[in-house]
């Protein structure tokens, strides 16, 4: 599973709200049996990969 977000502030940093949900959304899908691969913000300026910058 992925998560993609677009923040209305174009800012590629992960707030504490996008880290708790992200740990929330990753723990959810452990007991389902689904991994959540990758967590992206995306903005027209790049993006963000919680994968990437080893926060999963």
């Amino acid at each position: 599973m992925y998560g993609i977000c677009d923040p209305t502030l174009r800012n590629l940093r992960p707030s504490e709200a996008d880290k708790k949900l992200t740990q929330k959304v990753k723990e959810g899908g452990t007991l389902l049996d689904i991994k959540l691969l990758d967590h992206l913000i995306v903005t027209d300026t790049g993006y963000y990969s919680f994968a990437d910058e080893g926060e999963l």
